[in-house]
């Protein structure tokens, strides 16, 4: 802030400003976030000639790449963005939170965020503001300005018969505003063929059918008409309510990337796969060009005092047919683990360097650089920077301590037709699997990334005490108790993880870094390659196995040929190819009938064809040569089937 004498005398005389510290002037901001745009796969596009208004923004603006922290979850993510704060702080930390008088699970609302938003501090701060469709708005906060919330286009699912009519407290802020949000709703019926043709390739009866998340087809219809209800209503609160900051969120890329980005330049398949390649395999594609006439839609509402910011929470890892099996019958990638680290960002309009390279910026730096474009004062218990090397204005004084105040603690009201539809969602596409861990101990994950591992600790150690069969919590506690020097304690709760969870490679690892800790060189090596052995792409494991100048895994023997024979059997039933991957089995088989490793191919690409029968007929014959490998149990065990467990 300038010093008062500045300020009096700028009541007195706005011209006689020469020789005071002065704070950028107010500009006007847009922040618009498109959910899971990969910064690999926009440079690929904008070479190629189809991203005209990204390659536009990289050559006239200032562009980079964002880095994100783990767990790469939409919620935490965009809530971070918002805050200019941690998980630890904010409180978000996952889709779903339980309800602890019935257990029930329901999605995070704007009443579990624990710090301000960019929209509390500039609606403080005597600012307008439109918030349209961001994660965790809902119920919908008083501000000075305009919030539609994100359960928008969930409520709007159902007829108003359905929900019992009119609208649920916390839609919208104000509530006045919610018929002319209404006016502009799309629901996914109102996509038409015609609409749809450039994305998807699809018969009149697969547009007949009911809608359902379920439903590839009716889940991207979905997110189309929801990008276009939250694009509409955007620009129209833009135009007509001229806020200072507008934050608008869209979420169709993340949501076809989910749905086909295994079909991405994927090249040719067979059977299933061909089908689901011939309707959905330009999907991603288009709905990248679709997220770059949407950047246009903004850009074009610049004028002379406004600035654009265009960003995304995380990349996404397209192309590649997934390795588990169980996953491309649906044609689902598994929730998060396909996200990468790494998003995009640009900056267009006042205030932007030309041409800039953005370095290093990080989701934390997002909050603090719209404040200070603003024209607001970023405080200083925000732990991101402001973006100068992408902007021509001078850095700001950080001349506020923080802007909270006190607990948000706001009751959140109910919304019985929107919350089972945001819930069938998530489990559509894999976020609510029984492993996917939930929001306290992500929390407890982030502690242990900042190494404030007394908290981490403690946490974990509430964790286990309410679930005692997670192996998963005991191997992170086991790792939280470790790095306190609880050496005794941490082997202890990693030898409970890895009974419990016997195909999670962080219990063997955890417990490799223990008994390497106390000298026992051979035995941590076992445990890194048993990590390896369930979880091959566990690269923790992997260094420690590089650092130790010891062999990654000890594959079962196999002549090469044969072994060639069954990785191609694998490739050819990634990609529907199931006669002939049957076929080259077959020829391993013989020359190596008492391979497991033949047996597990065998029983994945049954799993694949839909032969229940014969997948567990396979998997029983690898137990039988292999008894004491816990994948095959396991597997075994998803089919219904039951196995003892092997003495020691």
């Amino acid at each position: 802030m300038r010093p008062t004498s500045c300020l009096a005398i700028a009541a007195l005389a706005l011209g006689l400003l020469a020789g005071c510290a002065r704070r950028p002037e107010p500009g006007r901001v847009i922040v618009l976030g498109i959910d899971g745009l990969d910064p690999d796969v926009v440079a690929l596009l904008i070479a190629e000639g189809k991203l005209p208004t990204l390659a536009r923004l990289r050559a006239s603006g200032a562009s980079g790449r964002l880095r994100a922290s783990r767990p790469l979850l939409s919620p935490i993510l965009w809530t971070t963005v918002a805050t200019g704060k941690r998980a630890d702080a904010h409180q978000i930390g996952h889709f779903v939170a339980v309800n602890e008088a019935t257990g029930a699970e329901l999605p995070v609302t704007s009443a579990m965020r624990k710090v301000k938003a960019l929209w509390n501090i500039m609606s403080d701060a005597g600012r307008r503001v439109a918030v349209v469709g961001w994660w965790a708005t809902w119920p919908a906060e008083p501000v000075n300005g305009a919030i539609v919330s994100d359960h928008t286009c969930y409520h709007f699912l159902f007829e108003a018969a359905q929900h019992g009519g009119g609208e649920p407290a916390g839609l919208v802020h104000p509530p006045a505003l919610a018929p002319r949000v209404a006016a502009l709703v799309r629901r996914p019926a109102d996509v038409t063929a015609a609409e749809l043709a450039p994305f998807v390739q699809v018969d009149a009866a697969a547009l007949a059918r009911p809608f359902a998340f379920e439903d590839p087809l009716g889940h991207f219809r979905w997110a189309l008409a929801s990008a276009e209800t939250y694009r509409a209503v955007a620009l129209d609160l833009w135009r007509s309510e001229r806020p200072d900051l507008l934050m608008a969120y869209i979420e169709g890329t993340d949501s076809a990337s989910h749905l086909f980005g295994h079909l991405f330049r994927a090249g040719p398949l067979a059977g299933e796969l061909a089908e689901q390649q011939r309707q959905y395999g330009d999907t991603v594609e288009a709905m990248y060009g679709y997220a770059d006439r949407v950047v246009a839609d903004f850009l074009a509402q610049l004028d002379a005092d406004s600035t654009l910011i265009v960003l995304s929470d995380h990349g996404f890892r397209l192309g590649a047919l997934p390795d588990d099996p169980s996953t491309t019958r649906d044609m689902r990638r598994v929730s998060e683990r396909a996200h990468r680290d790494e998003g995009v960002l640009y900056l267009a309009g006042r205030g932007v360097r030309p041409g800039a390279v953005i370095r290093d910026a990080t989701l934390l730096d997002i909050a603090p650089t719209v404040l200070a474009l603003a024209g607001v004062a970023p405080a200083r218990d925000m732990p991101g920077r402001v973006l100068l090397d992408a902007l021509t204005l001078p850095e700001p004084a950080r001349s506020i301590a923080s802007y909270e105040s006190a607990v948000r603690d706001a009751a959140a009201p109910a919304d019985p037709a929107a919350d089972p539809a945001i819930m069938e969602r998530l489990r559509s596409l894999g976020y609510l699997e029984a492993t996917s861990p939930q929001g306290d101990r992500n929390l407890a994950a982030v502690l242990f990334q900042q190494q404030r591992f007394v908290e981490a600790e403690r946490a974990y150690a509430a964790l286990v005490r309410a679930q005692p069969d997670d192996g998963a919590l005991r191997a992170s506690w086991a790792g939280a108790l470790g790095a306190l020097g609880r050496i005794d304690e941490a082997l202890a709760e990693s030898d409970r993880a890895v009974v419990l969870a016997p195909l999670h490679p962080e219990g063997y690892h955890n417990r490799a870094v223990i008994l390497e800790r106390r000298g026992a060189r051979d035995a941590a090596v076992a445990d890194y390659r048993a990590a390896l052995r369930y979880s091959p792409h566990y690269e923790p494991a992997r260094e420690a196995l590089r650092r130790l100048d010891a062999a990654p895994v000890l594959a079962e023997p196999l002549d090469p040929a044969v072994r060639a024979r069954a990785e191609r059997a694998s490739g050819l039933a990634r990609r529907g190819d199931y006669a002939a991957a049957l076929a080259l089995l077959d020829e391993a088989a013989r020359v190596a009938p008492r391979s497991a490793l033949i047996q597990q191919y065998r029983a994945n690409v049954a799993f694949l064809m839909g032969d229940r029968a014969g997948a567990v007929a396979a998997l029983r014959d690898a137990l039988a040569l292999e008894p004491d490998n816990a994948l095959y149990r396991e597997n075994l065990a998803r089919l219904g089937v039951s196995t003892p467990v092997p003495g020691p």
